[in-house]
C-alpha cells in the first residue's frame, strides 16, 4: 500500500513509494554513461551510504534524472550529495568524475555568490528560477566566465520533508560570448568608419578595448616602418607603453625579440600564440580581473595589395575564458576589422593629400589669374586711351579709321575678358569687394537691356523688355548687376536664331524677380546641372560663335550668390531657355560693411559696350571677295573664321597680293569651294555650324570638289 504523506507546499515535488523496496540491482534501468558510473561507484564513502540503502524517493528521482536528455543535477540529503546525468556531465568540465557524489556546495562554491540565495530557497521549500545569470565557475582549474539559465526545485522524501533539490540547467556561455563579441566587432567597424587617419583608426580600436576589456584585457598596435626594420607602438589599451610586454620600439633585426615574435608574424603572415606573458606583467593590474593574463595572440594587420603586413596587433587572452577556436576566430576578426579600418583611413589620407594638392594648384591658378589679369589691365588701359583719342580725331582715310576702330573693339573685348577673369579669381579667393546701394532696379535694368536692342533686331529677333517700377529700391552692386544682365543677354543672342528674347522684372513677396527668356536651341537635360560650373561648355551646341571662356554663367551664379539671391534655369531642348533671378529686398541679408545707404543713380558703365561689340561680331556676315590690286594675282585664297575683325584683318593683309574671299564658318567655306575652287584655304578650328576639322574631313571626302 502507498504511504500517506503529509500536506506539501506548492512547488514541492512529491514522490510516493511502496513499503516494499524492489531488488537493488534492478531499479536503475537504462540511462547512459552516468547511470553506469552510479552503479559502479562506491557510495559507502559518501553521506548517502551504499546504494542498496538508498530510499525509494532518491532512487525514483535518480531514475528520472538519468532518463532525461536535458542537463539535470540533484543534491540530496544533509550532505548535499550531487548526482547528475549525461547532459550535465560536460558542465562539470575537469571536475568530473570527482564531482559525482561531491557536496554540491563544495563543487560549485565559486558560483554561490550568484546562486546561493536560490539554492537556499529551494531547501526551504520554494522553487527558484534564475535566467541568463553570469557567474564564475572553477571547472578547469581557473575561474571561468559563464552564463546559465536554471532552476532549483525542492524534492520531498518519505518523511514529507525536503530531502533534496532538483536542478535542471541550460548553459548559455557560447551564445552570450558570441553576442558580446559581435557587438564589439560592430562597434569597432562603426568607429573605424569615422576615422580619417591611420592613427585615428588605431586609437579608435584601443579606446574600444579600454572600455570593453572582458575579451581583450590588453591590446597593443605596432606599425612597421617602410624599410621593415622597426615596429613602432602607436596605440595601446589596458597596458601602459614601455613595459617589458609593451616596448615602444622593436628592432626587428635583433636576435632576441622576446616576448613578442613580431618578426615571425611579419615573415609568415600568420598569427601566433605567446605563452608566459604573465611574467612580464608582474606588479601591474591588467584587465578587469585580479589574475594576470598568461597568453597573448600576435596577429598581422594587412593592407590590400601589399605582400608584407603593415603592422601587428598584440591581444591578451582573458584570464577567465577558455582558449578555444571561437575565441581565436574572434581575435582574427578583430585584426581584420582593424586592417579594414587602416586601409580605409589610408585611402582617405591619400584622397585628402590629392585634394589638398589639387586645392593648392587651384589656389595657385587663381592667384595667377588674379595677378596676370591685374597686370594686363594697365597696358590695356594705355592702349585704349590713345586709341579712343585717335578715334575722336578725323583720320586721313577710311582704312585707317577702320583699323583704329578694329583695334579699339578688340582691346575692349580683351579688357572684358581680363576683367571677367579678375572678377572670377577674386570670387574664388573670397576677396571680391562688393558695394551694395539702393537702386531703382527697373530703370537700371531697362538701361542695360536697351544696349542690346540694336544687336537683337539686327539678328532678326524680337526683343521685349517689361520692367515696371518696383515698390522699393533693391540693394545691388551696380557693376555686378550690369555683368549679370549683359552675360544673360549675350548668352541668349548667341544661342537664339529665330523667335526672340524677353526680359521681365516683377515684384514678388519680399523682393524682386528677373527673368531672361529666349526661344533658342535650349539646353540638354543632362547638361542642366552643369551650366553654372566654371569653364563648362555644352559640346556640339549650335551657336553663333564658339568663342568665349566658359565662365560667364559661372560668374553670374557667383554674383547672384554674393547678393544673397537665387539663380535658377529651366530649359526645353529645341524650344528655349529661361534664367530666373530672385533678389531679396532690404539689406539685412548683406554684409553690413558692404552696404552703402546713399542712392546711386549713375549711368550705365561704358564697359557694357564691350558686350555689344562682341555680340555684333556674331551676326550674319555677308561673304565678300576682294580682288588683288596688283597687276598679276598669284592665286586665290579662301578665309574662314567666325571672328569678323580677324576676317577683315586677314583680308587686308592678303588682298594686295591675292584674290581673297572671306566667309564666317565651315559650311559657307564648303559652299564657296564647291562654287569656285581656291588655291589655299585658311580656316579657324572652332566655328559654328561646321568647324575647321569638319571642313577638312569634308574637303578630303572622295566625292569632294576639292579632290577633283
Amino acid at each position: 500500500m502507498p504511504q500517506t504523506l503529509p500536506p506539501h507546499k506548492e512547488g514541492v515535488a512529491l514522490v510516493t513509494t511502496d513499503t516494499k523496496l524492489p531488488a537493488m540491482d534492478g531499479w536503475l534501468i537504462g540511462g547512459g554513461e552516468m547511470a553506469k558510473l552510479i552503479k559502479t561507484k562506491d557510495w559507502s564513502g559518501t553521506p548517502l551510504g551504499p546504494i542498496d540503502t538508498w530510499p525509494q524517493s532518491l532512487r525514483t528521482v535518480v531514475s528520472l534524472v538519468q532518463a532525461s536528455n536535458s542537463p539535470i543535477s540533484l543534491a540530496w540529503g544533509a550532505g548535499h550529495v550531487q548526482i547528475y546525468n549525461d547532459g550535465y556531465w560536460p558542465i562539470c568540465g575537469a571536475k568530473h568524475p570527482g564531482s559525482m557524489g561531491q557536496d554540491y556546495r563544495e563543487c560549485w562554491a565559486s558560483a554561490f555568490p550568484v546562486i546561493g540565495a536560490g539554492y537556499a530557497s529551494a531547501w526551504a521549500g520554494n522553487t527558484a528560477y534564475l535566467e541568463n545569470m553570469r557567474m564564475f565557475l572553477d571547472r578547469y582549474g581557473f575561474l571561468e566566465e559563464t552564463w546559465f539559465t536554471f532552476s532549483f526545485s525542492p524534492i520531498t522524501d518519505e518523511s514529507g520533508q525536503v530531502g533534496g533539490v532538483f536542478h535542471p540547467v541550460t548553459e548559455l556561455t557560447s551564445q552570450s560570448l558570441s553576442q558580446r563579441r559581435t557587438k564589439t566587432l560592430r562597434d569597432l567597424a562603426a568607429g573605424a568608419g569615422k576615422c580619417k587617419t591611420a592613427q585615428e583608426a588605431f586609437e579608435a580600436a584601443s579606446h574600444l578595448f579600454s572600455e570593453s576589456n572582458l575579451d581583450v584585457p590588453f591590446a597593443l598596435f605596432y606599425v612597421i616602418d617602410e624599410a621593415g626594420r622597426t615596429a613602432q607602438l602607436v596605440a595601446e589599451a589596458g597596458l601602459p607603453a614601455g613595459t617589458p610586454m609593451s616596448p615602444t620600439l622593436v628592432d626587428l633585426n635583433a636576435r632576441d625579440l622576446r616576448p613578442l615574435p613580431i618578426s615571425d608574424v611579419l615573415r609568415s603572415g600568420l598569427a601566433q600564440e605567446v605563452d608566459g606573458v604573465a611574467s612580464g606583467l608582474v606588479g601591474m593590474t591588467v584587465g578587469p580581473y585580479p589574475e594576470l593574463p598568461s597568453t597573448a595572440f600576435v596577429l598581422p594587420i594587412t593592407l590590400p595589395g601589399r605582400e608584407r603586413p603593415a603592422g601587428v596587433m598584440v591581444a591578451g587572452f582573458s584570464s577567465r575564458l577558455r582558449m578555444d577556436d571561437p575565441y581565436r576566430t574572434f581575435l582574427e576578426l578583430v585584426a581584420a576589422s582593424v586592417s579594414a579600418a587602416l586601409a580605409s583611413a589610408r585611402a582617405y589620407e591619400a584622397e585628402r593629400r590629392k585634394a589638398e594638392a589639387l586645392a593648392e594648384i587651384d589656389r595657385a591658378k587663381t592667384a595667377f589669374f588674379s595677378n596676370v589679369s591685374h597686370e594686363f589691365r594697365t597696358p590695356l588701359t594705355l592702349l585704349l586711351g590713345p586709341l579712343e583719342s585717335l578715334l575722336t580725331r578725323r583720320q586721313p582715310d577710311a582704312q585707317t579709321q577702320e583699323l583704329l576702330a578694329q583695334m579699339h573693339r578688340n582691346a575692349l573685348r580683351l579688357l572684358r575678358l581680363v576683367n571677367a577673369l579678375l572678377d572670377f579669381s577674386r570670387v574664388e579667393a573670397g576677396r571680391h569687394s562688393a558695394r551694395f546701394v539702393p537702386t531703382d532696379l527697373a530703370r537700371h535694368t531697362v538701361d542695360l537691356a536697351s544696349i542690346f536692342r540694336s544687336a537683337l533686331e539686327k539678328a532678326g529677333l524680337s526683343f521685349t523688355v517689361d520692367c515696371p517700377a518696383l515698390p522699393v529700391p533693391i540693394y545691388v552692386d551696380r557693376d555686378m548687376w550690369e555683368k549679370i544682365v549683359m552675360n544673360l543677354l549675350s548668352n541668349a543672342l548667341k544661342f537664339t536664331f529665330e523667335g526672340g528674347v524677353d526680359v521681365r522684372l516683377a515684384p514678388v513677396p519680399g523682393g524682386a524677380r528677373l527673368t531672361v527668356k529666349d526661344t533658342g536651341i535650349g539646353i540638354p537635360r543632362s547638361e542642366l546641372p552643369k551650366v553654372f560650373q566654371r569653364f563648362h561648355r555644352v559640346e556640339g551646341a549650335h551657336a553663333r560663335s564658339h568663342e568665349g571662356t566658359g565662365i560667364g554663367l559661372a560668374l553670374v551664379h557667383e554674383f547672384v550668390r554674393l547678393h544673397g539671391g537665387e539663380l535658377h534655369v529651366a530649359s526645353d531642348e529645341g524650344k528655349g531657355t529661361e534664367f530666373t533671378i530672385l533678389l531679396r529686398e532690404g539689406s539685412g541679408h548683406l554684409p553690413p560693411e558692404q552696404v552703402v545707404e546713399s542712392s546711386d543713380t549713375g549711368a550705365v558703365a561704358r564697359s557694357a559696350a564691350a558686350y555689344l561689340d562682341e555680340a555684333l561680331q556674331w551676326l550674319p556676315y555677308e561673304s565678300q571677295t576682294v580682288t588683288s590690286t596688283s597687276a598679276q594675282s598669284s592665286g586665290r585664297v579662301l578665309v574662314a573664321d567666325d571672328n569678323s575683325d580677324l576676317r577683315t584683318f586677314l583680308t587686308s593683309l592678303l588682298a594686295p597680293h591675292y584674290d581673297v574671299q572671306a566667309v564666317a564658318d565651315g559650311r559657307e567655306a564648303l559652299a564657296a569651294v564647291q562654287a569656285r575652287k581656291p588655291d589655299l584655304i585658311l580656316s579657324d578650328v572652332m566655328m559654328p555650324n561646321l568647324d575647321g576639322l569638319g571642313l577638312v574631313r569634308a574637303l578630303r571626302a572622295p566625292d569632294s570638289v576639292a579632290v577633283r
